[in-house]
């Protein structure tokens, strides 16, 4: 790492996995819910995903970071001022004052709306965008597009833990691939 973490990578990966809760049958029966608070809760593992995180910013070369609502938020902006860098926020339809860019996309059972202010990101932004978990990748593949719908560049995506068998990788290829940007995960589960 390029941080002043006092962790080497794999000391980091074991910590930031260990302080990963599985809670199962939340929100309902046969899912295992990826609970993020204990390594939040932990001033070590917190510090060492943002330095990870905000190292993936510089390698990029992002000017911007925009985290996904709602963990998306916690992470996005603790990268961004470890990388010095703006944040904005991708939030659910109507949260946002003033003008906005809205997309939708499907979920497993309806649809739903992403948005960012209209005036948030700049045509020469290189945009970072965070989010806590990759499962099936529609919120991730609706913000990525939604970004490249201001003129900024999206440099990649970063997130905490990948769920691979969910397919959401495979999912973003063709954005990621439009956009010339990168999927970074720090843990694979």
């Amino acid at each position: 790492m390029t941080t002043t973490s006092p962790l080497d990578r794999n000391a980091a990966l074991a910590l930031l996995r260990e302080r990963i809760l599985d809670v199962p049958d939340h929100p309902r029966p046969g899912v295992v819910f990826k609970d993020i608070t204990p390594l939040l809760a932990d001033p070590l593992a917190f510090r060492t995903l943002a330095d990870l995180l905000a190292d993936e910013c510089v390698r990029l070369g992002a000017t911007a970071v925009v985290g996904m609502e709602a963990r998306g938020f916690i992470l996005g902006a603790a990268a961004a001022a470890r990388a010095r860098v703006g944040f904005v926020p991708a939030r659910k339809a109507g949260k946002l004052p003033g003008p906005t860019l809205s997309r939708a996309y499907d979920l497993e059972y309806g649809s739903a709306v992403v948005e960012l202010r209209a005036d948030a990101l700049r045509a020469h932004d290189r945009v970072l965008v965070v989010d806590d978990i990759l499962a099936t990748g529609g919120t991730a593949e609706a913000v990525l597009r939604l970004v490249r719908s201001t003129g900024a560049t999206v440099a990649g995506l970063a997130v905490l833990l990948e769920l691979p068998f969910l397919g959401g990788r495979e999912r973003l290829a063709p954005a990621l691939a439009d956009a010339g940007a990168e999927l970074h995960a720090v843990v694979v589960a």
